[in-house]
């Protein structure tokens, strides 16, 4: 699918790097760009916290500093010679990803920059309404990291589960234009209800079919987690990107025991796109 809009979802602070990540990647697809600041309101404490003058005073220095970010990013924008449009949103935590999803609804890809990685809080935000509000493909670009949708090498992560078809699904057009894909997988089972006979071959058939040059990967875990094992697989094949399903177990499990998806999110290096 080509990408011609993409959401870049900023803080109200830290947006610079932000910002480049997403101008540099609507240049590479001639795409459009929608920035989205957010500010989630603080929450009160106490009984009589919301009639507090400082819980006020705060909520004010809040808004006027999501408008003067506003007006940073229009500022920044107008000078890249791309299409754009600046919105902003001051919401409670507990709304921030149904109006974050509403916003990703009209968006081919969603983008998480540097600072948004590293505020857990917004990030989760944006993953719950990017994957679970709208259903659309999230880049994920930690702080160091070069996000490109020209990659010459992906690594797909492979579990044969229907979120991981979705991502390859979803990445497809940046597949067919990378020099290589390597379909990944870690400590496979060959089994009919797990990953078929010969792990891999179905998802590698489908992938050639479509005209992409694919290799099929297939790495023990060795004491080390998947998230690792991929990670360092990515730094061996020189892949540009990371793609896979998030959330193949229920976000509920994932929260309490841990999961690929929650581990990628807290210790992602290289980019990483997702789709559920």
């Amino acid at each position: 699918m080509p990408i011609k809009t993409i959401l870049s979802v900023v803080g109200a602070t830290a947006i610079d790097g932000d910002l480049r990540v997403a101008t540099d990647l609507c240049r590479q697809a001639g795409a459009h760009l929608s920035a989205l600041a957010v500010t989630v309101a603080p929450q009160p404490t106490g009984r009589y916290a919301t009639l507090s003058q400082g819980w006020l005073e705060e909520r004010e220095r809040n808004g006027q500093q999501l408008g003067e970010c506003v007006e940073r990013v229009r500022e920044k924008l107008a000078k890249s010679e791309i299409s754009f449009d600046v919105d902003s949103l001051y919401v409670e935590v507990a709304g921030a990803n149904f109006d974050i999803g509403e916003r990703a609804l009209y968006a081919d890809l969603v983008l998480a920059g540097p600072s948004v990685f590293q505020d857990p809080d917004l990030k989760q935000q944006v993953v719950d309404g990017c994957l679970f509000q709208a259903g659309r493909p999230l880049l994920i670009a930690p702080p160091d990291s070069i996000p490109t949708l020209q990659p010459k090498t992906v690594l797909l992560a492979w579990d044969s589960r229907p979120s991981s078809a979705h991502a390859a699904q979803q990445a497809l057009e940046l597949m067919i234009n990378a020099d290589s894909v390597h379909v990944t997988m870690v400590d496979p089972s060959a089994a009919l209800r797990a990953s078929g006979e010969e792990p891999g071959a179905d998802i590698a058939a489908y992938l050639a079919r479509h005209g992409i040059n694919v290799t099929v990967d297939t790495l023990p875990s060795a004491g080390r987690s998947v998230v690792q094992v991929l990670q360092q697989h990515a730094v061996d094949v020189a892949a540009d990107v990371i793609v896979m399903g998030a959330y193949g177990h229920s976000r509920l499990r994932e929260l309490v025991f841990g999961g690929v998806t929650r581990s990628m999110l807290e210790e992602a290096r290289p980019p990483v796109l997702m789709a559920h």
